[in-house]
């Protein structure tokens, strides 16, 4: 039996190829109802409409109050997927929103109740849509850790931070990129500051609030006014949070945790980094299994193992040679990946 720590997506994964993704995979079609239920008792379209649309519409799956829900349906469908029989999950972590999943794949709040933290907090970040996210790689195409190019970046950050009109703050260090958020003259600032790079970068995000900066206080607090503390519980699997923290089950205060998901989770810097290297290191798993929707994550967690130098990786090569030779990562959202740790 493999050993795995399961990792949850965040925000901007479900997208046009991932249209469907729920009624392709989700193996519970009783709780999709519940899920629905919850949508259709808040005024607000069900997954089964969404998920099932004829086509994809950036405006419509994309806003927070439907990606949220969209994206925490799949990742729990695909984490209730795995085949037990031949995997055994020795920790949960998650990126960004992605911790809202972790917490109901570890057991530290009920699917429904994971549901509603999801869908609460993805609908209050629509509501209010402070700021945006742009984001830019520190990771040449070779993926070899080059740190001073990071420490350039992050004074590039400070420096337009600083000034009187712009707001801008590290808002996710995720593998080889830094997601950046603030507001629109501090992302224009710093988009103007850098070079483009890889055709593609710096990217500005879609329907993306200032997510992890101080900016996010007021949604911080409308979250828990609206989600209480009765909610959470405790973890039946160690859960992994955005600063490499270790929640342990049957030893974690749950005031505290409902503390930290509604509080520094929403309002502090989300290290994704540090988070799969404390997953690595703490737990040293024969496989880290991305959960769906989406193929995106799984570069980010491919070079935090080689930022931590895990079994000696130090490039993409040397990644690529491992994967090859013994799969270290398995994507669930894509096909060829899936039937990895899924049954037949």
């Amino acid at each position: 039996m493999q050993t795995a720590v399961v990792i949850c997506p965040g925000r901007g994964t479900y997208n046009a190829a991932e249209l469907g993704y729920l009624g392709r995979h989700f193996p519970d079609a009783a709780l999709l109802r519940r899920f629905d239920a919850l949508r259709a008792e808040a005024g607000q379209d069900t997954l089964s409409a969404l998920d099932g649309a004829e086509r994809f519409s950036l405006a419509r799956h994309s806003r927070g109050d439907n990606a949220s829900g969209l994206i925490f349906a799949a990742s729990l469908g695909d984490f209730l997927a795995i085949d037990r029989t031949a995997i055994e999950v020795v920790a949960v972590t998650g990126n960004s929103m992605g911790w809202y999943s972790a917490l109901a794949c570890g057991g530290a709040l009920s699917p429904e109740n994971g549901f509603r933290v999801a869908n609460t907090m993805g609908t209050l970040m629509q509501q209010a849509l402070i700021g945006g996210q742009t984001i830019y790689p520190w990771l040449d195409d070779d993926w070899v850790p080059r740190p001073e190019r990071k420490r350039e970046l992050l004074d590039l950050v400070a420096t337009i931070g600083a000034e009187p009109d712009k707001q801008l703050y590290l808002s996710i260090d995720l593998g080889g990129m830094l997601v950046l958020a603030g507001n629109a003259v501090g992302l224009e600032a710093f988009e103007k500051a850098v070079p483009p790079v890889q055709e593609r970068f710096p990217m500005r995000l879609g329907n993306h609030a200032a997510f992890h900066t101080r900016l996010q206080e007021p949604v911080a607090a409308a979250g828990r006014a609206a989600l209480p503390v009765g909610m959470f519980g405790q973890p039946n699997q160690p859960l992994i949070d955005g600063r490499g923290n270790v929640w342990w089950p049957a030893a974690t205060d749950v005031a505290a945790l409902h503390d930290y998901t509604l509080g520094h989770q929403v309002t502090e810097s989300y290290d994704f980094t540090r988070a799969v290297t404390a997953a690595a290191r703490e737990f040293a798993p024969d496989l880290f299994i991305v959960l769906g929707p989406g193929t995106t994550l799984g570069g980010a967690v491919a070079q935090s193992l080689i930022l931590a130098q895990w079994r000696g990786m130090g490039s993409k090569a040397d990644f690529r040679e491992r994967q090859a030779e013994t799969p270290l990562l398995a994507s669930m959202g894509m096909p060829e990946q899936r039937p990895l740790v899924t049954a037949s």
